[in-house]
């Protein structure tokens, strides 16, 4: 991978840990970092910038992390709609992850920072995008993490691919 063609956004309200994350990027090769020390000023970064990945923290003031990832994903003027997101927290709660996801973030990364978490992420981003869905509700990353080539029952939606309820399996 040649990390030197990288360009990331770092949006984050804590300058320290914007810091850090900088110096992994660029211990691997990252020489493009761009900095946001919240959702606002992201936004603006990324219609300044070509934007590859970003890194966004889940708690900041006055755009949080899952609202900044909304407007990436949703606003009609938005500069980059299927950016790589990668939310990093020290807050893991249930709800909040999921809020998150439903947001549109394709990787969740745990504070304290690793270097290893912060190339791990990365890494899963770049090799192994997730397709980008769209409905009613929802535009971002596929959700589901995996397909299992095992599975033999019906869809796993409420409705299939023509909007049918989808069939239900006898036993």
């Amino acid at each position: 991978m040649r990390y030197d063609t990288l360009k990331i956004l770092l949006v984050d309200d804590n300058q320290h840990a914007r810091i850090l994350v900088t110096e992994i990027l660029r211990s691997i090769g990252v020489q493009h970092v761009f900095e946001a020390a919240d959702g606002s000023a992201g936004l603006q970064q990324l219609r300044e910038h070509q934007i590859d990945i970003i890194f966004t923290d889940l708690s900041m003031q006055p755009m949080d992390g899952i609202e900044f990832v909304r407007r990436l994903r949703n606003a009609p003027d938005s500069p980059n709609q299927m950016a790589p997101v990668i939310m990093v927290t020290g807050h893991f709660t249930l709800a909040r992850v999921s809020a998150a996801r439903d947001a549109g973030v394709n990787e969740f990364l745990a504070k304290p920072l690793t270097a290893r978490g912060v190339i791990e992420r990365l890494q899963r981003v770049i090799e192994h995008p997730r397709p980008f869905v769209r409905t009613a509700g929802y535009f971002g990353p596929d959700r589901r993490r995996r397909d299992d080539p095992e599975y033999r029952g019906p869809m796993r939606r409420k409705t299939d691919a023509a909007g049918r309820p989808a069939p239900t399996q006898e036993i």
